[in-house]
């Protein structure tokens, strides 16, 4: 039979490890945003090189916009998503609560949600 477990003192480890779970968020949410640009940009540079080089048969890339301001987007949620769970985190700590005994859905939904704009592009690169 499971014992109720006393509320543990939170000591500096434990807020020290929380920002860096928090600052990995972070990376990785400026890491989508500027994926994301890059993507968009994408068909520009296309037109730029078609400038360029005038024999150069390139097919409209116009959904590039579309896949980069989505990962954009993302990338502004998972900030917001980060911000939002540290501030959680620090307060469950102050409380001497440890909940973790669930996964944690901000990263399966991220990594469903990044799945989903792979296989787009990819079904697209592949169509285009």
């Amino acid at each position: 039979m499971p014992s109720a477990q006393a509320p543990k003192n939170p000591n500096a480890s434990d807020y020290l490890a929380a920002e860096r779970t928090f600052l990995a968020w972070i990376r990785t949410g400026l890491a989508l945003m500027g994926f994301g640009f890059v993507v968009a940009r994408f068909g520009l540079f296309l037109q730029q090189l078609r400038i360029v080089e005038p024999g150069f048969q390139a097919r409209s890339y116009g959904l590039s916009i579309w896949f980069g301001t989505a990962l954009i987007a993302a990338g502004v949620f998972v900030d917001v998503f980060a911000s939002w769970n540290h501030l959680r985190m620090v307060r469950e700590l102050n409380r001497g609560e440890t909940g973790f005994t669930r996964p944690s859905r901000g990263a399966i939904v991220l990594a469903l949600f990044l799945a989903l704009v792979g296989i787009a592009m990819a079904v697209y690169l592949i169509l285009v």
